[in-house]
């Protein structure tokens, strides 16, 4: 949710609507310095502020203890049932919704390393006991936690330490005689059993321990530009009228090359498809998952057992030196605005945290020196003016917007803030929505009493305060007018340079032996080096990401001189070229790339248009493409059909294949087969082969076939997926490596060797062009590979 939700993009609309003309004429001329002098009194208390109330109190990230309550009680219940990972995420909820250093909050703790422990995470199970400790943990029970303790560092080989643990509990239990849960004949079962443990294990020569890390990873060959930070030294900064800044080759590159890789200056975690806010009828509390649950909140890593925020319930962190980082770079003012924020979407979350890990001191001074720049926004020279200094006073890339005075182009908050924010470009009632978005989160800092942790970055002591959104009555001040202008600025500059932070996230329950996964968005980030490329529709980078940090690599060939290109949007391959004009005019520029240029120019129809076609319901001849009616290619064919109508019957099928997976979901495979088939029967009768649909269905068949451990069936599906895939994408694209991937877990669990093995090394070579050597796939694809490779041969000549 990038933008503020529905509700407040109404009442913003409402109130511009509302404004005298004269007013309204001026805020659609007005410099940014201007536009917040003037909207800094047209947020009335009664009337925005008042719904703006009104949509935090649904926004509910505050500590709630009935919440806390419900969401152990659900995770007792699915722990009961042995859906171990299930109950982690759910008291890992309860966790967030409880006070620090309370009794319940130990309670939440112990019953998650409980799960961990089920699951064989014994490292993090082992943090979650002393975890609980510290809060307190009740006396009666810990010696039941204490034992578990011990089990997990035998299970690490850890048996000095088991040992000493162990002691302490039979000193717990002999000086406390009132323990009631568990019985004390069944706690001192356990105690000799695991004590009997240690003993055979102490009697026994330990075996040696592997290599965690058998799989050589490769070494990327890096030499960083001395004038770009984070970019290789292959490429060379430009400036031109045309282009603005962009970065070209200054040697020639091999595919797979890394290019740029850089931390992301400030990122903000997307709340996800499944966050919504409640309704105020609403008392129930949500069990779905959504990426606030599964991500840190501050480096973005994967989630298992998380540390709650101290003040509210929606931050959530991978440990406690995450949160604690968090908390004194941002989230202490941040946390008690989290429903403001969560109302007014990710782009003024974004702007707000940006403002925050840049300092006062660095926003001031960089507003005051763009006011000069304001006053002509027209006019090339000024955008070429680097803070106050025009071009033609420096030499190279010193006259380049966003370097510094050594012409060195840094990920820094100065390259940020040099980023355009097209203020003349944005239509009126978006920038409107904006301000009034931007001085609401001001106000709540002021009336919240957060204007010093804002301004001098001082530890607030008291913690964070209410979640609310009261109304301001009096004015800002003149430094938080100034904060303002920068978030201002910044959420003008997202819509032509937030980046994604994507993920592959696993689709389904995740329990199968061939895992499923599809890009995920999981942030919005500002990365002032990456923001440097250029878009194109046929782009010849690929971006990766670990975390904040991402990574830019050549997926083909680039000589020296060619500039470096990233794709924005839609790929030439999945859109064609008047829908890409379309998606992609938001960035306020008509792409004149090669692809579009070649596509607008040639009278064949594009490879999309083709491809993703409708045949004949009567005959399976291709039909003829028209605006409302299509036609049988075939002339003794005389069938013809509404595109409507077509469309319906395109829009039931993907229903039935959502219900489909909707029953392999509930373990009812038979039943999931049974309705693929039948829908692949139906789109046969009206859509082309090679319709990127029938490749779709192809892959749920190859799905549920593995899920069966039909792993034959499954790879015969696979591979009609892999055609038509390849047909959309080419040979060497991303989306084969990811399609590849699957057929190789296939084929290892079937033992095809064979065929496997040559299916990994297709894989490892498209995968590590545009995912690098040590990406996560090519570990397990190595992995499988060293597994193959190890079989016994008489078991290898048997199969």
């Amino acid at each position: 949710m990038a933008l503020p939700v529905e509700e407040w993009r109404v009442c913003a609309v409402r109130r511009w609507v509302g404004l005298e003309p004269a007013l309204r004429e001026r805020l659609m001329v007005a410099s940014l310095h201007d536009m917040v002098h003037l909207g800094c009194g047209l947020l009335r208390p009664e009337v925005e502020a008042a719904a703006l109330r009104r949509l935090c109190r649904r926004a509910r990230t505050g500590k709630e203890p009935a919440a806390a309550r419900f969401y152990r009680e659900e995770g007792n219940r699915l722990f009961g049932r042995r859906h171990y990972g299930a109950a982690v995420r759910l008291y890992s909820q309860a966790a967030s919704h409880e006070v620090p250093g309370s009794p319940d909050l130990a309670i939440c703790f112990a019953n998650r390393s409980a799960a961990l422990f089920h699951l064989g995470c014994f490292e993090v199970c082992l943090e979650d006991i002393v975890r609980a400790e510290s809060h307190g943990y009740p006396g009666r029970l810990l010696p039941k936690v204490l034992l578990r303790k011990v089990e997990c560092l035998l299970c690490l080989g850890r048996l000095q330490d088991a040992a000493d643990t162990l002691g302490a509990v039979e000193n717990k239990i002999a000086a406390d005689g009132n323990m009631t849960s568990p019985t004390p004949q069944t706690l001192l079962k356990k105690l000799h059993q695991l004590k009997d443990q240690i003993r055979e294990r102490g009697s026994c020569p330990e075996p040696a321990r592997e290599a965690c890390d058998d799989i050589q990873r490769k070494s990327e060959i890096w030499e960083e530009n001395v004038s770009i930070s984070g970019a290789s030294s292959s490429l060379s900064l430009s400036f031109d009228r045309e282009r603005g800044r962009h970065l070209v080759a200054s040697q020639d590159i091999l595919p797979g090359q890394s290019l740029l890789k850089e931390e992301a200056f400030v990122s903000v975690l997307c709340p996800g498809e499944n966050f919504h806010l409640q309704d105020s009828s609403e008392t129930a509390w949500d069990t779905q998952v959504t990426n606030a649950d599964l991500y840190c909140h501050r480096c973005l890593r994967q989630l298992l057992a998380s540390v709650p925020c101290r003040g509210c319930s929606y931050a959530k962190y991978c440990s406690q030196n995450c949160a604690d980082l968090a908390w004194e770079q941002y989230h202490r003012t941040e946390c008690s605005l989290g429903a403001l924020l969560l109302t007014l979407g990710v782009f003024c979350h974004v702007a707000l945290r940006t403002v925050l890990l840049a300092g006062f001191a660095e926003v001031s001074r960089l507003v005051e020196w763009s006011h000069d720049g304001d006053k002509d926004l027209h006019n090339p020279e000024a955008r070429c003016r680097i803070l106050g200094e025009a071009p033609d006073t420096r030499a190279g890339s010193r006259g380049i917007p966003g370097c510094d005075d050594d012409g060195q182009y840094q990920s820094s908050y100065q390259a940020v803030f040099s980023l355009l924010p097209h203020t003349e470009k944005h239509i009126p009632e978006h920038k409107f929505l904006c301000l009034l978005s931007v001085v609401a989160i001001c106000k709540q800092l002021q009336e919240a009493g957060l204007e010093v942790a804002v301004l001098n970055q001082k530890s607030s002591e008291n913690g964070s305060k209410p979640n609310t959104c009261e109304q301001t009555l009096g004015e800002l001040s003149p430094e938080l007018k100034t904060v303002a202008e920068a978030m201002l600025r910044h959420v003008l500059q997202l819509q032509c340079n937030a980046q994604a932070i994507t993920v592959m996230q696993e689709s389904g329950s995740g329990d199968g032996a061939v895992i499923n996964k599809k890009p995920v968005r999981l942030a919005t980030a500002f990365f002032p080096v990456l923001s440097l490329l250029n878009h194109s529709c046929c782009p010849n980078t690929s971006v990766s990401f670990s975390g904040t940090a991402a990574t830019v690599r050549a997926s083909q060939s680039i000589p020296s001189g060619q500039e470096i290109f990233h794709c924005y949007g839609p790929h030439q391959c999945r859109m064609r070229v008047a829908k890409r004009q379309q998606l992609l005019s938001q960035y306020f520029f008509e792409c004149r790339c090669q692809a579009c240029l070649d596509e607008l120019q040639s009278d064949v129809k594009s490879v999309v248009s083709t491809r993703n076609s409708f045949c004949c319901p009567s005959c399976q001849a291709p039909m003829q493409v028209g605006e409302d009616v299509l036609c049988c290619s075939e002339e003794a064919c005389a069938t013809s059909v509404s595109r409507e109508s077509l469309a319906c019957r395109l829009g039931a099928l993907q229903q039935q294949i959502n219900t489909a997976l909707e029953l392999l979901r509930g373990r009812k495979a038979d039943q999931a087969i049974k309705m693929l088939l039948k829908c692949q029967m139906d789109a046969r009768n009206f859509l082309s082969p090679e319709h990127l649909l029938m490749g779709e269905l192809e892959d749920h068949l190859a799905q549920v076939y593995a899920t069966l451990g039909k792993w034959q069936e499954a790879a015969r599906h696979l591979e009609k997926s892999i055609e038509i895939v390849e047909m959309h994408h080419g040979p060497s694209s991303v989306e084969i490596g990811h399609e590849l991937f699957k057929l190789a877990q296939v084929l290892f669990n079937g033992f095809a060797v064979s065929e496997a093995l040559s299916t990994i090394q297709r894989a490892e070579e498209i995968l590590s062009v545009h995912c690098g050597p040590q990406s996560t796939q090519i570990q397990e694809l190595q992995e499988m590979k060293t597994c193959l490779s190890d079989l016994p041969r008489s078991i290898l000549q048997r199969i």
